[in-house]
């Protein structure tokens, strides 16, 4: 019972504390202090808790009250005031406080004193170790460090007390707490002292750590570490030269030249506008002039280990750091303000261009990028990066200025000001050089290209979308000139005679027709240039692709229309020869400046060549012993008499002499050799059409990029209507080999376009024109072919496939008659003409009748009754034709499962408001009295039913015989009202009414009971 005890007068007292009692009464505050000195006693159950209790209350107090209590509970000895962190903080509270009583009891302390220094060590270790749960900076710590900054001994306790105490210690909390003072320390430190800590032995230890915590199951500090940089370059705004300290001193810690921070660093968000072009400036000079002997380097306990002497040269360092430098750079300018850092970021732009397409043969002021000089030589890898990288900068370019201000002739946009550097570097051939020159014919494509994008910043207003599409395209090629000359000067041509005509389209577009009858329209040129763009493992072509289809998906045609849906047709696209599928490294660097913003393209192959890994290897066991390659064999084999005698005849005297047997042993070493060469050779072609096939399967996931545009923004264009069956096949393929993560996701992303952006949309064609004939043709087909499939959930896309078609020709009201019923007013019930609008009964309802009965009669159907209900819940009046159909099936020789279908289909159906909507008083009446004889058929057997079917069957029965007295009991009063009007006969008696409904209400509890 004592531990119980002693925990309820310790939160006995931390309860009054609380109350903020104790403080104001000082008998209560002196007997808690000496319970708490009693329980301190008791450290087995209770720890340091009552001591740490002791030190908050005594905080909290006068400093008046304080120096009565304090000779009471500290005792005047400095071995006790260093024995535990409790005491010590009490020391330091009073030393605070209280200095003058403090001395007086005590006497001069001196605790920053090089005999204190093990003692103090302990201290902090046992402090580290009581919070290694909380994970928080212990007070005793941060008092110390005040202390220390306060007498001016805040070098000796960095030095002697953290990097040769604390961190002597080998032990993982009180590293802990020495990061925990690191990011402390920041804010309170002078610019002079900063260097102390941030080039010492616990910053390397810190980047240690931040190199060999990768396991999930590891405690990481870098997210704590990087809330200490936040909140110190937040408070020190006014004050850059402190920020770029900082920054600076962190990026200089390296894994043989490769900083231990990632390449995008949310801090530097929090950096002030100086200290911002002051890091970039940095960052470009460790770029271009390395200083190795400036960084806090270090090397794992594993690379120190290796023999390889090539790990260790300064080469392998300035490639890492380059390659960092580079990618931080990128990543900055995600993190960065485009309207306010706009000078930043076209800096970096400009220094990434550079130095990834050209070289400097001669400085000029003029240019200023001539003038940086390189310490060490700029490798062909690192331009490779530094030419992905820039890549990735243009797509976040993209991004991050779609939504900026308008740009002022004073300002002209940011690719205007990249081209027009681009055009002064190829202009000052004296100076500059590409790394791939320019043919005459490329120079012609590059000077056409800016006399287009002048004509485009002519367009008149209504034209500007689409102006500033065509420039970014037209933008993006060009720029590519200096990577791929050869491909991107063809495209190039093409775009700009696709974008003339598509501008001169309305003017010119009758003499255009005639003069050129067999050229291909713009737009269809145009959208095999954007396949052509997203056959490239590119997210900037993918994000520039779809803005420009945005823009032209307007002026579509069926051709090309088709043109992408030919590449979602596995039986055409392996043959189309004019869109070539590439891949390249340039995809995994891209994808990292991205941050993962490519989960779609990049993320397939490896998880489906390792399922089909496995299955590979089998059949290349299995089929590597042909029968050419045993017949060889056998021929070897005879032909060196190892087989024996033929037809039985005993020859024990032929044997094999020593050349025999070593002429045999070559030919077959010979043979078995070819036939390795055979079975990797067909290895070889089976991971080449594996790959080709990942590619195949990433092209088409990009291409439905533009299907997903079309459907977006033209839902009311008559071409969406030749999307549905294409994306049907899609899913059903998907569906039947989705075996693959590839597969899984082309079949998501389809669903989804299907589902969310066709069928749900609240626009649709409303102008079908001569179409009506074939899309009720194909909605019988739809139909047919969801009653066919093996698999519900196919079924079901194919059935609102269909209701989607139903909603599109309800909305084309065709007829005239039927649109001169829509426009005269409707009376108190709408009658069925006005419920179908352009829909033609006559040709829909034997279609879906059919399947109803397909449906309640087949034993296996994939259509479900959710189906059916959403059909009736859209067109009511179609319900209406179909009712008898389901009422034929409720009784009579139909199965007693298809018996419980039918009556769940009448007794979701008849509650509608719409489907009563279309019957006149008399035929309600006699639907209802033949639902009710079909019912009572079933009811007859009640409780004799002994399968489980036929309980079902009996309980759907039940149901709708209570939906129909509810529905008849919903109808009596409004007949009662208007029969009964005028006639004292009709008028019984309330009561008698009340004592009738509890009758049928009872009947109907007892029948559901039963």
């Amino acid at each position: 019972m004592m531990r119980p005890a002693l925990f309820a007068n310790l939160f006995g007292v931390l309860a009054l504390f609380q109350s903020g009692r104790l403080v104001k009464d000082s008998e209560a505050l002196m007997k808690a202090v000496k319970l708490l000195q009693i329980l301190a006693q008791h450290h087995n159950h209770l720890q340091e808790q009552p001591q740490k209790a002791l030190v908050d209350i005594l905080s909290e107090v006068p400093e008046a009250v304080l120096q009565e209590i304090l000779p009471k509970v500290l005792k005047a000895d400095l071995n006790s005031v260093l024995g535990s962190p409790e005491h010590l903080e009490l020391f330091l509270l009073a030393q605070q406080k209280v200095p003058e009583k403090l001395k007086e009891l005590i006497g001069p302390v001196n605790l920053f004193s090089d005999e204190n220094i093990p003692r103090l060590v302990n201290v902090l270790k046992t402090a580290a170790a009581s919070v290694k749960k909380e994970r928080k900076l212990p007070t005793v710590a941060l008092d110390l460090l005040r202390l220390a900054l306060q007498e001016g001994r805040f070098p000796w306790f960095w030095k002697e007390v953290v990097e040769q105490g604390l961190l002597k210690k080998q032990f993982w909390p009180a590293s802990y707490l020495c990061f925990r003072l690191l990011g402390t320390a920041l804010p309170l430190l002078s610019k002079e002292q900063l260097p102390l800590v941030m080039q010492g032995d616990l910053i390397r230890h810190f980047g240690e750590h931040m190199v060999t915590a990768k396991l999930p199951n590891q405690f990481k500090f870098a997210p704590e570490m990087n809330e200490y940089l936040s909140a110190f370059l937040e408070s020190c705004r006014d004050d850059p030269e402190r920020q770029l300290a900082v920054v600076v001193a962190f990026t200089c810690v390296t894994n043989q030249g490769l900083p231990v921070l990632p390449t995008f660093w949310r801090v530097v968000r929090s950096l002030s506008a100086p200290a911002l072009k002051g890091y970039v400036a940095w960052l470009r000079d460790m770029f271009l002039r390395p200083d190795l002997d400036s960084l806090v380097d270090f090397s794992t306990s594993g690379q120190k280990k290796a023999q390889d002497a090539s790990l260790h040269v300064p080469e392998r360092a300035v490639l890492r750091l380059r390659k960092w430098v580079i990618l931080r750079l990128v990543s900055m300018v995600d993190a960065l303000h485009a309207e306010k850092e706009e000078d930043v970021i076209e800096e970096v732009a400009r220094f990434c261009f550079f130095h990834s397409f050209f070289e400097t043969k001669k400085p000029t002021s003029q240019i200023p990028e001539t003038e940086q000089r390189f310490s060490f030589p700029l490798e062909s890898r690192t331009r490779e990066v530094v030419s992905s990288a820039f890549f990735s900068l243009l797509q976040t370019l993209s991004t991050q200025f779609r939504q900026a201000p308008e740009p002022t002739q004073d300002r002209p946009p940011w690719t205007h000001r990249l081209v027009q550097f681009a055009d002064s570097l190829l202009n000052r051939s004296r100076n500059v050089t590409p790394l791939t020159p320019f043919s005459s014919q490329q120079r012609q494509a590059w000077d056409r290209m800016l006399q287009t994008l002048k004509e485009l910043d002519a367009c008149p207003p209504e034209a500007k979308a689409k102006a500033s599409a065509f420039q970014h395209l037209l933008f993006l090629v060009g720029v590519y000139l200096f990577k791929s000359p050869v491909e991107s000067c063809d495209l190039l041509g093409d775009i700009q005679t696709c974008i003339k005509k598509s501008l001169g389209e309305k003017t010119r577009r009758t003499r255009s027709k005639a003069a050129n009858p067999q050229e291909p329209p713009w737009v269809e040129v145009l959208v095999e240039i954007l396949l052509a763009l997203l056959a490239q493992p590119s997210h900037l072509m993918r994000q520039v692709a779809r803005t420009v289809f945005s823009h032209i998906c307007s002026h579509l045609t069926p051709r090309a229309l088709q043109l992408i849906l030919d590449v979602l047709n596995p039986e055409q696209s392996p043959e189309e020869d004019s869109v070539v599928v590439t891949d390249d490294s340039e995809k995994q660097l891209e994808s990292e400046g991205d941050k993962s913003s490519e989960s779609e393209d990049d993320k397939h192959s490896a998880s489906e060549e390792d399922s089909d890994e496995e299955d590979s290897d089998e059949e290349d066991r299995d089929g590597d012993v042909d029968q050419g390659f045993r017949e060889q064999l056998m021929a070897v084999l005879q032909a060196g008499k190892a087989l024996g005698t033929v037809d039985g005849e005993d020859d024990d005297d032929d044997e094999l002499g020593d050349e025999a047997m070593m002429a045999l042993d070559q030919s077959l070493a010979s043979l078995f050799a070819e036939q390795k060469l055979r079975i990797q050779a067909r290895r070889d072609e089976k991971n080449k059409l594996r790959k080709e096939k990942v590619l195949r399967r990433d092209f088409q996931i990009r291409a439905l990029d533009l299907i997903e545009v079309l459907v977006t923004k033209q839902p009311e264009n008559p071409l969406v209507l030749e999307l549905l069956e294409p994306l049907l096949d899609i899913i059903r393929r998907s569906m039947r080999s989705s075996s693959s993560k590839q597969e899984q996701d082309l079949l998501h992303k389809t669903a989804r376009i299907f589902t969310h952006h066709l069928c749900r949309s609240r626009h649709y064609c409303h102008d079908v024109g001569r179409c009506v004939g074939p899309l009720y043709a194909q909605v019988e087909r739809l139909v047919e072919q969801a009653g066919r499939q093996a698999d519900t959930t196919i079924s079901l896309y194919y059935f609102n496939a269909a209701l989607y078609l139903l909603r599109v020709l309800k909305g084309n009201a065709t007829d005239p008659a039927c649109k001169t019923q829509k426009k005269e007013k409707a009376g108190p019930k709408p009658r069925a003409p006005e419920a179908t609008g352009g829909l033609d009964l006559s040709l829909v309802t034997p279609v879906y009748s059919s399947a109803l009965t397909s449906f309640l009669t087949k034993r296996n159907s994939p259509l479900t009754i959710p189906m059916f209900l959403s059909l009736f819940s859209r067109h009511p009046v179609l319900c209406k034709s179909l009712l008898p159909v389901v009422i034929q099936h409720v009784s009579g020789p139909a199965r007693p499962r298809h018996q419980a279908q039918a009556c769940v289909l009448l007794q979701k159906a008849l509650p509608t408001r719409e489907l009563r909507l279309c019957f006149e008083d008399p035929e309600w009446e006699q639907l209802v009295g033949q639902i009710l004889a079909k019912v009572t058929e079933n009811l007859r057997t009640l409780g004799e039913a002994q399968a489980k079917s036929e309980q079902q069957k009996e309980l759907s029965s039940l149901g709708l015989l209570n939906t129909l007295f509810r529905t008849v009991h919903q109808e009596a009063p409004q007949i009662g009202e208007e029969g009964c009007q005028g006639s004292p006969q009709c008028c019984g008696d309330p009561c008698q009414h009340q004592e009738e409904e509890e009758g049928v209400f009872a009947r109907d509890q007892e029948a559901q009971e039963a």
